[in-house]
């Protein structure tokens, strides 16, 4: 069977190396031939993912066809979904979920909680909801990684705010913010990952660490697992899911944002859970019976970031150190360069004691540097 991915970043690195367990071709399609995916795959084509010609050209020979992240050309995919090549997630999907104006209004449509928000098409929009501030401004198209929003607290912040159409939504008063993974089958059967609780860097409001499973009172994560449920299957495709969800300060769950891919908040699973979103992926684009998604120990997530003041090749500091530590894995993503806030690795750490797992990434955190020499 021939697998093909689009984008060639950590996600795709780890897909293959999920991939690699089963009798699979595989096939990327990124336009940097140093790519963390680019060596770990049958066939690597060197193309642009937002190209139709090229996207078709690479998908037309394929058997099935998945992302490793949104900003691909869906007009190429349809043709290939025509054609007969299994896209997972759909065109439909991606298409809804890529655009964050069409994103909310699903939410809208099908009754999911979410933050009430506004439609901007240009900055001077903004001063039509000065009355809905505290807000947070959100391109429709292009962001990634904290890049692309921007929170505005009082009118004076207008000017930080977008010019294109974007999505001005209410800020909610976060108590926790939580990722929950959905595997879909083609038979439309689900598996649901045990939640995970993130915690983010202010500055580059990047995952700084994260826990799971999270802990949770068992209505909040009933409800949170409903929403999730309920996100996917309106979705109506198969393939895997990460739904971003906040828990406000009065106890109610909201829908933040969908991924329809392998995710950060999901790196965990390759140590600490049964089949990990990667392998479930793979089951699901070969039409495998789905894989357990449930936690095998507690885990922690700690993110590799590029440290402030360092451009070039990157040095590991620390390293040695955090690898002689009892239960800790460690994950470099194959960057060459580091540079201020790039996602270079990460490290996971399981253990039956949560103590054990906030003391360790902690010391993880700040022991462990992407720097240059």
């Amino acid at each position: 069977m021939n697998i093909g991915i689009l984008g060639g970043g950590q996600l795709g690195r780890m897909l293959l190396q999920a991939a690699a367990n089963y009798d699979v071709t595989t096939h990327v399609l990124e336009n940097d031939a140093n790519c963390p995916a680019a060596h770990l795959c049958h066939q690597f084509t060197l193309g642009n993912i937002q190209d139709y010609e090229t996207v078709y050209a690479f998908g037309k020979n394929l058997d099935a066809i998945t992302i490793e992240i949104e900003a691909v050309n869906v007009e190429a995919l349809e043709q290939l979904e025509k054609e007969g090549v299994k896209v997972y997630p759909t065109p439909a999907a991606i298409k809804i979920i890529k655009n964050k104006i069409l994103q909310k209004q699903f939410y809208q449509s099908n009754e999911i909680p979410t933050s009430a928000f506004h439609i901007t098409n240009h900055q001077s929009d903004l001063l039509a909801h000065i009355s809905f501030l505290p807000a947070v401004h959100k391109l429709a198209e292009g962001g990634y990684d904290g890049k692309g929003v921007q929170v505005i607290n009082v009118e004076s912040e207008i000017e930080l705010g977008f010019g294109g159409p974007s999505i001005l939504e209410k800020k909610v008063k976060i108590a926790k913010e939580i990722a929950l993974i959905v595997a879909m089958d083609t038979k439309g059967k689900t598996v649901i990952y045990p939640p995970a609780e993130m915690i983010f860097d202010s500055v580059y409001n990047l995952l700084d660490y994260q826990l799971s499973p999270a802990k949770l009172a068992e209505k909040q994560l009933w409800k949170a697992e409903a929403i999730a449920q309920k996100v996917v299957t309106g979705l109506k495709s198969p393939g895997l899911f990460a739904i971003e969800l906040f828990i406000d300060d009065q106890g109610d769950v909201w829908v933040n944002e969908t991924a329809p891919r392998v995710h950060n908040s999901g790196h965990h699973t390759i140590e600490a859970n049964y089949s990990s979103q990667y392998d479930m992926l793979i089951r699901i684009l070969m039409d495998y019976p789905l894989g357990n998604g449930d936690a095998i120990l507690p885990s922690a997530i700690v993110n590799i970031i590029g440290c402030e003041g360092f451009t070039g090749d990157v040095y590991y500091e620390g390293l040695n150190e955090v690898l002689s530590m009892d239960n800790v894995f460690v994950h470099l993503y194959g960057k060459k360069q580091t540079k201020p806030g790039r996602k270079m690795g990460h490290v996971t750490i399981i253990s039956s004691d949560y103590q054990d797992l906030t003391h360790k990434a902690n010391k993880i955190k700040h022991t462990l540097k992407a720097i240059t020499k």
